[in-house]
């Protein structure tokens, strides 16, 4: 574990999107990118609440490098929104599957 290492908030963006893409499992996210349970759980929820914009690190004084443009913004919520779309994708598959078990394949 890299205790403390700094992101940025593309990187928290790609990992709150490995994490949601992969059903929450935040130990592999853990194993992926060295980060802690808590910090990505943390990261996870402020995305959830806010959006890429919760994502931003408020500690300390706003840097320039921080400064998201528009298009920077856009771009890693169109990666965590095409993360969840195939995690849900693979949730359909399942219950689809699922129902072919329980039913006989109706």
């Amino acid at each position: 574990m890299n205790k403390g290492r700094k992101t940025t908030q593309e990187e928290r963006a790609e990992i709150v999107a490995f994490c949601i893409e992969n059903s929450k499992d935040y130990g592999l996210t853990m194993a992926k990118y060295g980060v802690s349970y808590q910090q990505i759980y943390s990261w996870v929820r402020k995305y959830e609440e806010k959006g890429v914009e919760g994502l931003t690190d408020r500690r300390g004084k706003a840097k320039p490098e921080d400064e998201l443009t528009e298009a920077d913004r856009l771009r890693m919520e169109n990666k965590i929104l095409q993360a969840k779309l195939k995690d849900m994708e693979m949730e359909n598959k399942l219950l689809k599957k699922l129902r072919e078990l329980k039913g006989g394949g109706h």
